[in-house]
Parts: structure tokens; sequence; C-alpha cells
């Protein structure tokens, strides 16, 4: 599918790899009641198992990992986990956070991590649902992050996260004008490869453990199926409340903690963005 949701035909490959690209957000060194934290031991669970699952030659799903956001805990607890197995991930940055939001990574850090191989992408300048913005806003979300990124990283940047997975016609076109050439969006699927232009992701909670996660790789698992369709059902009540009721109850279901680092900027794009 292009930027304009036109289908694309492409050759078929009956040995190429689907690849299920897993989403994460903030990891701590400790359980949180908050449904997005990863505790950091279950992370290296889930790290090894991905090893796993790469070492058996011709997996039917392979699996790829991405974060959103920039969170200090990205590079602090994430990084040395991938690094020390050998992997990489996709690391999505709320570009107006960067060095100046607390909690969230500087460019410092996010440099340490482009130098050391891993992969730098965009999720916007202010993380606004970018279905919520002007023509003005979307250059600054979009160009600007770009541009910004590319300067302080020396690196030329073409993947963008879209905040809160939301999109259509105009904000996929955008896209495109902005100089992004691959957008990640947060459908549950798994994505033939050669990938295309629209890259769906998996939410990951703090309660999907490395024996769920070992489940959905399984060739006859229907847990993908089973989130594709809690997906639509999601689709439908965000349709149906409008985004700042969809919030709300929300907030209600995953934000049970008050202590945290994002606590300050708890407004509805970024609840938002977790579903």
């Amino acid at each position: 599918m292009d930027f304009a949701g036109r289908i694309v035909i492409k050759g078929t490959d009956a040995t190429a790899l689907r690849r299920i690209y897993l989403l994460y957000h903030e990891l701590r060194p400790s359980a949180s009641r908050y449904s997005y934290v990863i505790e950091a031991g279950e992370f290296e669970k889930h790290a090894d198992l991905f090893v796993q699952l790469r070492e058996q030659g011709a997996p039917v799903l392979w699996p790829e990992v991405t974060f959103d956001d920039g969170h200090i805990s990205n590079f602090e607890l994430a990084f040395p986990i991938l690094y020390s197995r050998g992997l990489k991930a996709w690391f999505f940055i709320t570009v107006g956070w960067t060095g100046r939001r607390p909690g969230y990574m500087g460019w410092q850090e996010l440099r340490a991590l482009h130098q050391a191989g891993q992969m730098v992408g965009a999720h916007g300048w202010t993380h606004t649902l970018l279905t919520h913005c002007n023509e003005k806003d979307l250059l600054t979300e979009l160009s600007s992050a770009r541009l910004t990124l590319e300067d302080k990283l020396g690196a030329s940047i073409t993947t963008m996260s879209l905040p809160g997975g939301r999109y259509n016609r105009r904000v996929l076109a955008a896209c495109q004008e902005a100089g992004y050439t691959q957008v990640f969006t947060s459908i549950p699927r798994a994505e033939p490869m050669p990938l295309g232009t629209l890259v769906g992701r998996l939410n990951i909670r703090g309660d999907m453990q490395s024996a769920w996660i070992s489940n959905l790789f399984q060739p006859d698992s229907s847990a993908l199926s089973s989130l594709g369709r809690q997906y639509r059902m999601k689709e439908t009540a965000k349709t149906l409340l409008g985004d700042r009721l969809y919030e709300k109850v929300w907030a209600l279901l995953n934000r049970k903690e008050t202590d945290t680092d994002m606590r300050e900027a708890a407004t509805s794009e970024d609840s938002a963005h977790h579903q």
C-alpha cells in the first residue's frame, strides 16, 4: 500500500520471511501497574527469545524490536540488553522532548545509540496526533522533526512512527512530502518482505510475558489474529467516542499509577499514543 492508500502489487516469494515489529515504550527495574511499562528483567527474557527465534533458521516469523517516545530507560536499560545480545532496534524519537523533558533522552544518549548501530526514526515534534494538525503543525511535526534529527545525528532519517497510530490520507501525503519512505503504525500484523511503506506493529504491554510472546511466534498461533480483532474493535470505539472521550476511558484502564515520568504530559495525545 502506498501513501495514498493504493494497493501496490509485489512479486511473491514463498520463502520470504514475514516480520512482526514489536512496540515497546518504557522499561523499569521493577514491575509497574502502568500497562505500557515493561520490567527490565522481563525484557531480557524477550530479548533472549528473539535471539533464539532468529537462530532457528528461516523462522516463519522474524521478531523486530521498536521503541516509541525516547524515554531515558531506552538507553539506560534497554540498550545494554540489546547490545549484549547483538540485537538492533528502531528508536522513534519525539524530537521536541529530546534534551528538554525530564525522563527522556538527550542528544548525547541518542548519538550514542546511533553510533552503536541502533536505528533512529522520528515520532513527531510534540507527540500531537497528526490527524489533529493543520498544515503548519504538520510541517513542524514531520519536516522539522526529521531535519533536526538529521542535523543532530549527521544521518539520513526516512522513517516515521505515527503518534497514537493515527493517520488518514492527508497525513500520509504529508509524510511522503516531508521525506519519509516508511511509516510505522500501531496495527498488529505480520509484515511480508520486502517491507512496504506502511508498517504494522504490536504494542507490548507489561502483562505480555515471554511465554505469551513465544506463543505469538508459533506457526499455528491465533494470537495475532485475535489482536487484530481487538484492534478493529478499538478503532470502532475511537470513532464512536471521539479521541477525547476515548482517552479518558483508556486512562482509567491503563493509567492506574500517578508517579511516573510521563505524568506531567498526560495529555489526550499522549495517552492516545499507546492504542
